[in-house]
């Protein structure tokens, strides 16, 4: 009926890009389907050999766009492409930060096409070895499918009740089949979206400790460098004192002005050092705040898996009862079939008994 266990679709490749879509009144004109870049996914489903593209933007789902081998990307810049997606009757475009994210994108998308093509071709040879075998197939086991899916029903008083009993729970077992498929199939759904959502952030999480390494690893030269600063500084204005103290004796006013004006750069330096770490520090923050953020996404995400554990579950042990239900229609037909019998062969004995008694008053 169902598989047992039902593969995710995996990410595959993944670009920041601003998305657009083309007006649909003008066919001309480009409309922002983001304010900022966003992360633009290829996944790949296993169970269904499908890839798609999608890109999730806030709560929805800005591209959703099953790959096929008609769709083509063309670079229409040195930092744009689009495609056209006839299913959504819409063509969207692309705008990356560099020449070089374009071309990693559009390399994907080719190869990707392609793996979209052998997947056709492959279902296709498939399709044509079924309807082969079904040809080919007997009559009889059509007869026999016909038979099975609309059983007769017999006028018989006992089995009867119990015959239309197990086709209530029979349909009954469907109706809950197609409701739990339902609810899989919208499960299924809120995990792709989890998914992407989680992908995004492990993708910003990644860029914002590659960044706060490199932070750290310059903070501690920085604090050389301002100590060394405070130190010069320290220096210069007791210099500075000193020449005021005594006057005519030191330098010239020329170089007096020199050492200020050093001073005064000096205190400028040291105050965008201080500005850099107070956004550093920020940074810092905004790292924690996303850790958060991946964390509940984890967390919702394995909520997501146990409810679809549990919905699995119920749909094998559904099943179960469709088939123990089969089995028990299968033997109350078989025991209708056997009291048709006996009653034929008592009404052949009664027919025979009027007969004789017949005989014996003509007599």
């Amino acid at each position: 009926m169902f598989p047992h266990h039902r593969e995710r679709e995996q990410p595959i490749f993944s670009a920041r890009a601003h998305v657009f879509q083309i007006d649909p009144t003008t066919k001309r004109n480009w409309i922002p389907a983001s304010k900022h870049a966003v992360t633009v996914s290829f996944f790949y489903d296993a169970t269904r050999n499908v890839y798609r593209i999608i890109s999730v933007g806030g709560t929805k789902a800005i591209i959703n766009c099953t790959v096929t081998p008609s769709m083509t990307f063309t670079k229409t810049s040195q930092k744009f492409g689009q495609w056209a997606d006839s299913r959504a009757n819409t063509v969207y475009g692309l705008g990356f930060a560099t020449e070089q994210q374009l071309h990693q994108f559009a390399e994907k998308f080719k190869e990707v096409k392609d793996a979209a093509r052998l997947a056709r071709e492959k279902s296709q040879d498939k399709e044509l070895a079924n309807t082969a075998l079904t040809i080919a197939a007997p009559q009889f086991s059509q007869d026999l499918s016909d038979e099975l899916q609309s059983p007769p029903v017999m006028c018989v008083n006992g089995p009867e009740d119990k015959l239309f009993r197990s086709q209530s729970a029979d349909i009954t077992l469907s109706s809950e089949k197609e409701r739990i498929k339902k609810m899989l199939s919208e499960g299924s759904i809120c995990e792709m979206n989890l998914e992407a959502e989680l992908f995004t952030l492990q993708d910003s999480n990644s860029k914002l400790v590659a960044a706060l390494h490199e932070a750290n690893a310059n903070v501690e030269q920085w604090k050389k460098q301002l100590t060394a600063y405070q130190e010069e500084t320290e220096r210069l204005r007791d210099q500075v004192a000193d020449l005021e103290a005594h006057g005519g004796q030191g330098p010239s006013d020329l170089l007096k002005d020199e050492l200020t004006q050093s001073l005064e750069e000096l205190e400028a330096l040291l105050k965008a050092k201080d500005e850099e770490i107070h956004i550093l520090q920020s940074k810092k923050a905004e790292y924690h705040e996303m850790e958060h953020q991946r964390d509940e996404a984890i967390h919702r995400l394995r909520e997501m898996e146990m409810r679809n554990s549990e919905l699995e579950r119920r749909i094998q042990n559904t099943e179960q009862n469709l088939s123990n239900s089969l089995e028990d229609r299968d033997r109350l037909d078989t025991e209708i079939q056997r009291a048709i019998e006996i009653l034929d062969i008592k009404i052949f004995d009664l027919n025979d008994l009027r007969q004789s008694l017949v005989k014996l008053i003509d007599k």
